[in-house]
């Protein structure tokens, strides 16, 4: 895997950005039924969806705020879950607001722990973004509608999930299964040049990524947001809003192995 590309935003935005991101989260999880089933999270439903992101923004809280260089797992962090899910909302905007705060308030050159190469509170500015749009996403997609990205945030993402994913232990496992030689392409077409395309070489050990222009031995088109989803193994590529091209079996694969 090449080094992780460097983010397209500061800190600063990413952290402007997860304001945004967390506000629209609980808006949504106020108005889903906590039993709501999620169709893009089998086997949850909006309560376990806002419960889970709520100790996930926790954990990074803690993380930021007593400025870890070692892990600590999510378990072991106090989260004050609350008793009833009707309460989940509120419970998503305080643990996100305080989070944002804590982040913004840890200088960039403190050490904090994380399973990439990028070991600063700006990793987890960038990842908690992502992290929350596209549970937000999960979320809207539990009330029956079609979420939004905005294209900026949602290239940031794409970027930043090819970056993360040989680092992740079980995806760094699955990509060594897929034992692949070939080229994987994807176009944003609401994004200008190649800030909107992404490359992937594969072979049977490890994939290579970069922002190019090119024909992909498979290829898929849409607008960022689409292809955040796709990416995300939120939405299937054979759905209407893609346009998808060649070996339609290695990007499936590929796909499979790789949905977070």
């Amino acid at each position: 895997m090449s080094p992780t590309h460097a983010a397209r935003w500061s800190h600063e935005e990413h952290c402007s950005a997860l304001e945004t991101e967390v506000r629209r989260l609980a808006e949504a999880g106020a108005q889903a039924d906590p039993g709501a089933e999620v169709p893009t999270c089998p086997g949850w439903t909006a309560a376990k969806l806002l419960k889970h992101v709520g100790i996930t923004h926790r954990w990074v809280e803690h993380m930021a705020r007593e400025r870890l260089a070692v892990p600590v797992r999510p378990r072991d962090v106090p989260a004050a879950v609350p008793e009833h899910e009707k309460d989940y909302p509120e419970w998503i905007a305080a643990g996100g607001a305080a989070m944002v705060a804590t982040l913004r308030a840890t200088p960039l050159d403190v050490p904090l722990w994380s399973w990439s190469d990028g070991r600063d509170v700006g990793f987890w500015s960038r990842r908690m973004l992502h992290e929350t749009a596209v549970h937000r996403a999960d979320a809207e997609f539990a009330l029956g509608r079609e979420p939004r990205v905005d294209p900026a945030v949602a290239a940031d993402g794409i970027d930043e999930l090819f970056g993360n994913l040989a680092a992740a232990g079980r995806f760094a496992t699955a990509i060594g299964e897929l034992g692949a030689h070939g080229t994987l392409h994807f176009h944003a077409t609401d994004l200008p040049g190649e800030a909107g395309e992404w490359t992937l070489t594969l072979t049977p050990e490890h994939f290579t990524w970069t922002h190019a222009h090119g024909k992909g031995d498979a290829a898929a088109r849409g607008t960022a947001s689409d292809l955040l989803l796709l990416v995300y193994g939120r939405v299937p590529p054979s759905d209407a809003r893609y346009e998808v091209f060649g070996d339609q079996a290695l990007l499936g694969r590929w796909l499979e192995k790789t949905a977070f």
